[in-house]
């Protein structure tokens, strides 16, 4: 924070300038002046034609919040000041009514929010003032449309009168003269509507809407610092893991005007293709309009260029073909804007009668397959280095790109076609609002948002939702924009269909879609399906496998996977995985044909009979292992042996009981008592893991023999490239792994004599107690390796159930007890220490020993960030998120240095 000497005394500096001449920031000043503020102040300074202005920092975001929402004098005289030098730099006044200065007053968080907080523009207009903007303009008509703009949005964003109350009265009136667009309005048209927007806001609020153009500055500064705590902005900070305290800046600029006639514009322009990264200039605009109307979705715009026009279909002439010494003007920038970056930019522009004004540049949200293009393409440019290729890339991002995508070669019934706003497909029922959205994705449907245009608003229901479908707006649309950010299909523009929110109904032709429908929309083509279409299994873009080559050379860790099918285990291993790195054996055991065998078992009255019973089950366990170790062959798989209480297995409904009892000729009653004797009042602590193979060591032994003839029969097969790591769960004394150890040993003795080979495999065991943890030294004296439960150890750490947590951890994290839930990335100070404390015991007494971690937090960025400064050797996740592990992998190697 910098202080400044301001008439002898020593202040604060909250507030900095832009503009041609003078530049207090630049690009490297994000956290003060938020992404937007540091960007005007850098592209000002690279004599780039940017409307000054001034930001107010992200940090007095945090006092105004901690002195009730009020201002020092000091803020008060530095924005005067700045203001001052605006009118000077402009010629103008701020509030002068022959040669009014108009601002605009924006957002501008650290990190880009679109659409999340507020923005006015025309600050400045009044009774008095709209005449002189009429004046020097010579054009009363676009004065009065600039005015009648700046009374609704003032009075939605900073006096909170319904915005839709104003699209009411503005309908009426053109109902009125019979016209359908806005700029069939007249001057004295827009006069009218001025009036009664200005009655509305009387009647609304019980006094006359300001015209003091300070109050106005000041109102609106008030609104844009107060919207960083609105529902939607703190929903979206959530979603993308947005720090509360980073704040929002409040950028004050000069205002240019896209409305003044058809030798004006404004428009949204990406450097690359923001959906599929390719490098074309991609954006939208519209002729004789202001920036608001673009993104709002209210009027479809425009392409920029004859290729996106002709791609889209369109025959609404481009700007490269309507403005084209314009358009190659902002080519130019294009080109100078992402040189400078060194990355794919987001622009936004204003044409004021054919003087081009660039108001924002910023990194462009963009789909996971465009960010893997963008990058890989800028490393063959020279633009960027392979390490800044994968630091670009977010890990979470890439599981957009590993689900099943729609089958190119199923029937399809489609309803419509709008733009591929953002790619992927989704199938859901309809929704027609985000809290209807959010309550139905609570209960478990799937679900499509479907709106006229999305808004702000919309954010919570937009997260919840498989996809949005929108029948107006284009391909920067807030809908657009957002869904691409948080990786959703989305079809915008579909202005075949009627989207009718109050009779919940969505009408194309005689055709009718009601709420709870099923339908499926297609983000690649543009397609709306009546409902679901069949998938298949993603293929893999070439700049994915080049990526996932650079991530491989640069981590530390191995990447392994959770898998006991055959499918899981090839899916992980496509996916690259390094072998298994927790076969939940359990698992095996619950198909429908096994478990009468494994219930038997259970109930069995004595060794003999359990022995029997696991007599049966042999082969098939025997079987299961077989496979993997043929799909991983020359990788390592970890087995653990079996682990959960058997009151899992057991039958609880009165039909499986009965069902249960016939099959296994033994009655009711028995059974009943049975199930009573074995009834735990806290099984997940109770008689499981380790416990169960001391009190049954039989059932471990059958286990280790499947595993072991398993290892042989492949062995002898292929001649080698068998890796068997058996693994013993819940361990938190040594003596329990010493007992449960020779049990493994002693059978694979027996396996080995008895088929004439012997194979090396090692015994391990899963740390998941914190007595495991704290007395790891001890144990090492008798484990081959470590892998970490960190599920198991996250509950007994923190004294919480996982599966009752979800009821009060988002309180939790609202307030922030813990900075995350603890169940979805690792708590460093807690369960973190515990980690550290293990590995650094048991590495002093074997300095090779392979460590691992095997929980959900395998396949987390952060927590594998963790685990890559406490030096773990491998983390294990499932199948799908193993490119994310390789990438955060490599990532955390990279930040290590």
């Amino acid at each position: 924070m910098k202080d400044i000497l301001l008439e002898g005394v020593l202040m604060t500096k909250w507030v900095y300038n832009f503009g041609k001449d003078y530049n207090d920031g630049d690009a490297s000043m994000s956290d003060i002046l938020g992404g937007k503020g540091c960007n005007l102040a850098e592209m000002a300074s690279l004599g780039l034609p940017v409307p000054p202005g001034f930001t107010i920092t992200t940090q007095f975001c945090a006092c105004y919040y901690d002195n009730q929402h009020s201002y020092p004098d000091e803020l008060k005289e530095q924005v005067a000041d700045s203001m001052a030098l605006l009118e000077e730099t402009m010629g103008m006044g701020f509030g002068d009514p022959e040669n009014p200065l108009l601002v605009s007053v924006r957002s501008g968080a650290r990190v880009s929010m679109p659409g999340m907080m507020d923005t006015v523009l025309n600050l400045g207009l009044n009774d008095e003032t709209v005449e002189g903007l009429a004046r020097i303009s010579g054009d009363e008509r676009f004065a009065w449309d600039s005015y009648r703009r700046f009374i609704q949005m003032y009075s939605d964003v900073v006096l909170g009168v319904e915005h839709y109350d104003f699209e009411d009265i503005l309908d009426s009136y053109k109902r009125e003269q019979d016209i359908s667009l806005d700029t069939e309005v007249s001057a004295e048209g827009w006069k009218e509507v001025v009036k009664r927007y200005k009655a509305l806001v009387v009647n609304d609020q019980g006094k006359p809407f300001p015209t003091d153009v300070q109050e106005q500055l000041w109102g609106a500064i008030s609104a844009v610092f107060g919207s960083w705590m609105v529902p939607r902005a703190v929903t979206y900070r959530k979603i993308h893991e947005i720090p509360e305290e980073c704040g929002t800046a409040v950028n004050v600029q000069a205002m240019v005007f896209g409305n003044m006639g058809d030798d004006c514009a404004t428009g949204v322009a990406f450097t690359r293709d923001p959906s599929n990264g390719e490098n074309y200039f991609y954006g939208e605009y519209l002729v004789n309009a202001q920036g608001e109307d673009v993104v709002a979705g209210i009027r479809t715009p425009q392409s920029l260029t004859i290729k996106a026009r002709e791609k889209d279909g369109s025959s609404l002439p481009s700007m490269e073909e309507v403005m084209p010494e314009v358009f190659a003007e902002l080519n130019d920038m294009r080109i100078k804007l992402e040189a400078h970056y060194c990355d794919m930019q987001d622009i936004e522009f204003t044409v004021q009668k054919g003087k081009l004004f660039i108001l924002q540049t910023r990194k462009g949200k963009r789909t996971a397959g465009a960010a893997l293009k963008i990058a890989v393409d800028m490393v063959e440019e020279g633009l960027i280095s392979k390490d800044e290729a994968l630091l670009r890339i977010d890990p979470q991002s890439l599981e957009q790109l590993l689900h099943p995508q729609l089958d190119p070669n199923a029937l399809r019934n489609v309803l419509a076609r709008g733009l591929p706003a953002s790619p992927g497909a989704a199938s859901g029922v309809v929704c027609f609002s985000a809290d209807d959205a959010e309550k139905r994705a609570l209960s478990g449907d799937k679900v499509i948002l479907c709106r006229q245009e999305t808004s702000p608003e919309d954010i919570h229901g937009m997260h919840a939702s498989e996809g949005i479908l929108t029948c107006r707006g284009g391909m920067t649309s807030h809908a657009a924009v957002v869904a691409r950010g948080m990786g959703k299909p989305c079809v915008a523009g579909a202005s075949e269909l009627l989207i009718d929110s109050k009779e919940k109904v969505i009408r194309i032709g005689d055709i009718q879609i009601k709420e709870g429908e099923l339908i499926t929309i297609d983000g690649l083509t543009g397609q709306i399906i009546m409902g679901e279409v069949a998938s298949i299994e993603p293929k893999m873009s070439d700049d994915f496998v080049t990526l996932m080559s650079w991530a491989d050379e640069r981590r530390n860790m191995g990447v392994r996977t959770n898998a006991e099918t055959p499918k899981d285990a090839t899916v992980a291993l496509n996916f690259g995985a390094e072998g298994i790195g927790l076969c939940r054996t359990e698992h095996m055991f619950f198909d429908p044909e096994r478990i009468q065998n494994v219930r038997e078992m259970i109930f069995a009255s004595d060794k003999e009979a359990r022995c029997v019973v696991l007599d049966r089950l042999l082969p098939e366990q025997c079987g299961d292992f077989e496979q993997l170790f043929e799909i991983m062959l020359g990788l390592p798989v970890t087995i653990r042996l079996l682990d959960p209480p058997l009151h899992e297995f057991l039958p609880h409904t009165q039909k499986d009981i009965a069902g249960f009892s016939k099959a296994a000729g033994i009655d009711e009653k028995t059974v009943r008592l049975r199930l009573a004797e074995l009834a735990e009042t806290n099984p997940m602590l109770g008689h499981r893991g380790c416990r169960l193979g001391i009190s049954y060591p039989e059932i471990y032994e059958m286990q280790a023999r499947a595993i072991f003839e398993a290892a042989v029969n492949v062995h002898k097969k292929h001649g080698g490239g068998v890796i068997p790591e058996i693994m013993v769960p819940l361990v938190g004394a040594r003596k329990e792994l010493e007992l449960m150890r020779k049990v493994v040993d002693d059978t694979a003795r027996e396996v080995f004599e008895e088929r004439g080979v012997t194979l090396a495999y090692l015994v391990g065991t899963m740390i998941e107690l914190p007595r495991a943890a704290l007395t790891a030294d001890d144990i090492a004296g008798a484990a081959d390796f470590f892998s970490f439960g960190t599920n198991d150890l996250t509950q007994t750490t923190l004294g919480m159930s996982r599966d009752d947590a979800s009821n009060f951890l988002p309180e939790y994290t609202l307030k922030g007890i813990y900075e995350r839930d603890p169940f979805v990335s690792i708590d460093v100070s807690g369960v973190g220490a515990l980690l550290d404390i293990a590995q650094e015991k048991g590495r002093k007494v074997n300095p090779d020993m392979k460590m691992g971690i095997c929980g959900e937090h395998g396949g987390e960025p952060a927590s594998i960030t963790f685990c890559e400064s406490i030096g773990m050797t491998y983390v294990s996740c499932s199948p799908y998120r193993v490119p994310i592990a390789r990438l955060a992998a490599a990532q955390a190697a990279i930040l290590k240095i």
